[in-house]
């Protein structure tokens, strides 16, 4: 049977690369996203007939995240992978001037949408008595750092949230695993600082960060696992970056 992988925020960044990676590589795709015009991009990419599902979903809504997985297509319902990824970070304020909007974008994407996308697809994986959902962290969920507060919040509540998914997914036959990427060069400093390319830009100055293909291949590598071996985490730093907080720039 051919694979399936499900990815969501597949229309920029990590989630890009991944569906592009696996298309390339022959699995079927899920992928969703709140932009359905850069999910189209992924179209090109596609081999065959029915290899490719795209779909606007935007995971901050719980119903339609639930409608979405429950009317899934037949050839689509068989998920191996979910790849757990829709996320971002607002600002880097300080708490006391940070914007409320920024905060609740935070905390209804990065945990209450992440939990909704995990909450749809345990019960397909549990029923498969197989699967394996990776789930996107941060660094920052481990280092805090000055302006990262809500932002790490989240993430540390990722990595919480992974470890207790696992402890009860085991049980069904279901692998749950964290990828914790340090500085990457994607959009999420463009998202972070409202689109300003020179504070964007800085962040990545001096030093090769990680970029889209690191993590599309370390997914890549977690996927084609035995089924029996599950890496529960994984951190994965710029060699420059030893933790969130410190850089070595040339």
């Amino acid at each position: 049977m051919q694979k399936t992988i499900c990815i969501t925020g597949a229309s920029s960044g990590f989630g890009k690369f991944t569906a592009e990676l696996f298309l390339k590589n022959n699995w079927k795709v899920i992928a969703i996203a709140r932009r359905l015009e850069p999910l189209k991009e992924l179209e090109s990419f596609v081999n065959g007939e029915d290899q490719l599902l795209i779909q606007s979903v935007d995971v901050q809504n719980e119903k339609e995240v639930t409608t979405f997985f429950q009317s899934l297509p037949p050839s689509f319902q068989h998920i191996g992978v979910l790849f757990n990824n829709a996320g971002l970070s607002r600002g880097k304020d300080e708490l006391i001037h940070a914007k409320l909007d920024h905060w609740e974008e935070m905390i209804n994407t990065n945990i209450k949408g992440f939990l909704y996308v995990a909450k749809a697809v345990l019960p397909i994986m549990k029923e498969q008595a197989s699967g394996y959902i990776i789930n996107t962290g941060s660094v920052a969920g481990r280092n805090s750092y000055v302006g990262g507060n809500v932002y790490g919040a989240t993430k540390a509540a990722v990595k919480m949230l992974s470890e207790s998914m696992r402890l009860e997914a085991a049980a069904y036959g279901v692998r749950v695993g964290e990828i914790a990427p340090g500085a990457a060069e994607t959009e999420f400093s463009m998202v972070r600082f409202d689109r300003n390319k020179e504070s964007s830009d800085a962040v990545y100055k001096g030093f090769t960060p990680l970029n889209g293909n690191d993590i599309a291949n370390t997914v890549w590598f977690l996927s084609n696992l035995p089924e029996h071996v599950c890496i529960q985490e994984l951190v994965i730093m710029p060699a420059a970056q030893p933790n969130a907080n410190v850089v070595y720039r040339k």
